[in-house]
């Protein structure tokens, strides 16, 4: 079912360099410095249960093109084996998306599930991975060692104690599992429960969360607290790449207003844009990776996120001014060796027009891999072709997978070798690249960069 060739040029002489190059990446360990895989995977290693609590209910790419197409929220809570006939009845309209390169990989390499799915065999698919999920081969410990996963990253809130990390560390497992401190629970304030997380905030950590700077010791606590359990990294979404240099008598008074309950729309967006530059001067201390994630309206139909909750498949991209968002931040801090930024976004209107030449310049900037909605072979490839000549390749920080579904770890990580090495090739079949330093960058694409990026 997985052709050999698949994503590599029709043109015989770069399809054949494509393949050298693949050859000499394809076995390299994977390196996952970003990504929302449930910690307590690692920390429990339970079974999964069955094939459709692998598969559907924990991939919003899956289920929102089954409620694109009808299929109501409800009809995932049902039966496991009637969700999975649901969506097997419901895979041809898969059909040339990520997704399905995505599945039928794992279907195929982890499962040994030559057949496409379909209805037909819906059941047989069902029985066939449910079964192994039962085995110790396939709780999650032993996948990511399979996988040949060298570490992992989870996305964690402020205010998690990090117990299942404490859990993987305690036991005689190996594996490497760091979390990431993703604060926007208590740093944005139309965030559900915000003042109620900033005061848990400043429960955990001693500080006086009502008070300003009490609010930023606070994060610097729980940061060093996370940096302690194997944390290099920080990661921001929010809706739009703003920041803002305040004074602390202008960023505490717009505290208080949204600590209080009376913020305005425009209050919430100066408190974001002030937050980012204050975490970038927290990492030039802690040396933290920052990332941030800009660009995507969140819960986009009220009465999906009132009913079924955050990341249910309603997250749109919007567009994303990069050049002026990010010049207070960069005025205060840009130019510090001590910082790393990683940008990503969801408007790739950006990347040649603003990103590539912002991180061409700014000695802290790396642009992250195509995300979310493009992280995709031809996402891939408009990414490398757009930003590669104004940024080159040292800019850039390797790939990432970004998923919580695990056995799609390794096909992502396939998609983009696969995917890299047609773009190398096609630089050195024209010319403009030699085939030794193809030969050495694919590697750093595959594995290297991300090392460095993320200080791995």
């Amino acid at each position: 079912m997985m052709h050999t060739d698949r994503l590599f040029p029709p043109d015989p002489a770069t399809r054949t360099l494509a393949r050298s190059l693949f050859e000499g990446v394809e076995h390299l360990p994977i390196v996952s410095p970003h990504g929302h895989t449930d910690p307590a995977w690692w920390g429990d290693n339970a079974p999964f249960g069955t094939a459709t609590d692998l598969f559907v209910r924990p991939d919003h790419y899956v289920t929102r093109m089954l409620v694109s197409q009808g299929v109501p929220f409800e009809a995932f809570d049902g039966e496991p084996r009637k969700v999975w006939s649901l969506f097997a009845r419901h895979y041809p309209l898969f059909a040339a998306t990520p997704s399905r390169l995505w599945l039928d990989h794992a279907f195929s390499t982890v499962f040994g599930l030559t057949d496409r799915l379909r209805e037909e065999n819906a059941d047989a698919f069902f029985d066939t991975i449910t079964e192994a999920l039962a085995t110790p081969e396939f709780r999650p410990r032993a996948l990511y060692d399979r996988f040949n996963i060298e570490v992992i990253a989870t996305t964690d809130s402020p205010l998690d104690d990090l117990a299942h990390h404490q859990n993987a560390a305690d036991s005689d497992w190996t594996g490497r599992v760091v979390p990431t401190y993703r604060p926007d629970s208590c740093v944005d304030p139309e965030f559900d429960g915000f003042r109620n997380n900033v005061i848990r905030l400043g429960e955990l950590t001693g500080c006086d969360t009502a008070r300003w700077q009490g609010y930023l010791e606070a994060h610097r606590r729980r940061r060093a607290f996370f940096a302690s359990m194997g944390a290099t990294a920080t990661d921001h979404g929010h809706p739009t790449a703003a920041t803002l240099d305040l004074s602390e008598g202008e960023a505490s008074a717009v505290f208080q207003r949204v600590i209080r309950g009376h913020a305005s729309p425009g209050d919430a967006e100066t408190f974001r844009a002030q937050m980012l530059t204050e975490m970038a001067r927290m990492s030039l201390d802690d040396g933290l990776v920052m990332q941030l994630h800009a660009g995507a309206m969140r819960n986009h139909h009220a009465g999906v996120h009132r009913r079924h909750g955050r990341d249910r498949g309603f997250d749109i991209p919007t567009r994303t001014d990069f050049v002026a968002g990010l010049r207070p931040l960069l005025n205060a801090v840009g130019m510090d060796p001590r910082l790393t930024l990683i940008l990503f976004t969801l408007d790739e209107s950006t990347y040649a027009r603003e990103l590539a030449p912002l991180a061409g310049a700014y000695p802290c900037l790396k642009l992250g891999p195509p995300w979310w909605f493009h992280d995709s072979f031809e996402g891939m490839m408009r990414f490398r072709g757009q930003v590669t000549e104004t940024a080159g390749f040292a800019n850039t920080a390797g790939f990432n997978d970004d998923t919580r579904a695990l056995c799609s770890i390794p096909a992502r990580h396939d998609v983009a070798r696969r995917a890299d090495c047609a773009f190398l090739a096609g630089l050195v079949t024209t010319h403009r690249l030699d085939e030794e330093e193809a030969f050495a960058l694919a590697p750093r694409l595959a594995t290297g960069l991300a090392r460095e990026a993320y200080k791995l």
